[in-house]
């Protein structure tokens, strides 16, 4: 119509502070939440993974979608999601970009050796591959055929452009890790062993406020790394995790895990970052060291695969994580109540 926006149209749906509106999570983010927020109405967020489905429903269409959203909406069997503010936000989408820089160059390092494998070229032996030694062999090979050549130089171009992408994202994580409201926590966490800044970056980008789970087991279970369960009568059977939660999170956790093979020390890298860190930081970080080498070493001793040890240990690192970020998030507040 002549005068009216095409993107919008006017509703009478009663007073606004009666209204209750959610729609499901996807790639259009919480932009829609957080401007319907400004207006006073109320809305939320859904998992569209735990929306309840009819069996045997097989007609789907935007109308009935919605219907069967407010249906499930009104007798309160939709589950909500963390709606991050706009700061939380930022900082996800910077590691998740630092993520897919990663991955890409993994694609592109994967793609430059098959290149190489097809065509019967290897590197010297004791070469280590992506070594600078591996890097100075890659500059110096020649192949005989310029066309071959030239693939050559745009595999080793495109490997060099993803590592200078992943530096620039590397450096805008280090200045979030000490300039972001989230600094104490990313901080403390570093104290324990496996935790880097990134890993640290990474879990308070995705978790947010850490005093938001009243259990460090929720936590587990928003990560997806708490053990799937199918139990009846007397008979209790548990499998592998559920894998239903935040992947982002749970990838880095494993990656951590990995640390607790070795006994724990203190050492260069560790004591660095303990530095300034207050006495019950220090205090927790050491208790995970001993506590989560002791746990995977009985797994490895009764027989368990390493990745299930390693999964094992990287559900209670997680709870550590949270016993920390809770004390210094509860210590923050306490600061600006005294204040």
């Amino acid at each position: 119509m002549a005068g009216k926006s095409t993107t919008t149209r006017d509703f009478n749906l009663g007073p606004k502070e009666r209204l209750l509106v959610c729609y499901e999570a996807g790639p259009t983010g919480y932009g829609l939440q957080r401007l319907l927020a400004s207006l006073g109405i109320e809305c939320i967020v859904v998992a569209p993974a735990l929306t309840p489905t009819r069996p045997g429903d097989r007609v789907k269409t935007d109308r009935r979608d919605a219907v069967r959203l407010a249906e499930l909406l009104r007798a309160g069997e939709l589950a909500p999601v963390w709606v991050p503010g706009e700061e939380d936000e930022a900082l996800r989408d910077l590691v998740r970009a630092r993520e897919d820089a990663k991955q890409d160059l993994l694609r592109a390092r994967h793609r430059l050796s098959k290149f190489l494998l097809r065509h019967g070229i290897r590197p010297p032996q004791g070469v280590r591959r992506w070594s600078g030694r591996y890097r100075e062999w890659l500059e110096g090979l020649e192949l005989g055929q310029p066309v071959l050549q030239r693939v050559l130089r745009e595999y080793v171009h495109a490997i060099d452009e993803i590592e200078e992408r992943l530096k620039r994202l590397e450096a805008e994580i280090h200045e979030q890790a000490t300039a972001s409201v989230h600094a104490p926590v990313i901080q403390a966490l570093q104290a324990l062993r496996g935790v880097g800044e990134v890993v640290a970056v990474t879990a308070v980008a995705e978790v947010g406020s850490f005093l938001r789970f009243a259990r460090a087991r929720q936590l587990m279970a928003y990560a997806g790394i708490v053990p799937s369960e199918y139990s009846s009568g007397a008979r209790r059977r548990r499998g592998a995790i559920t894998k239903t939660g935040n992947a982002h999170l749970r990838r880095v956790l494993v990656e951590a895990a990995w640390s607790y093979r070795h006994p724990p020390a203190l050492k260069a890298k560790i004591r660095q970052r303990y530095e300034g860190q207050p006495p019950e930081v220090q205090r927790m970080a050491w208790k995970a060291q001993e506590r989560l080498c002791r746990r995977y070493r009985r797994m490895i001793a009764r027989g368990k695969p390493h990745a299930v040890a390693v999964t094992a240990v990287a559900r209670e690192l997680l709870g550590f994580m949270w016993a920390i970020a809770c004390w210094v998030e509860r210590q923050q507040q306490d600061d600006q109540t005294v204040a």
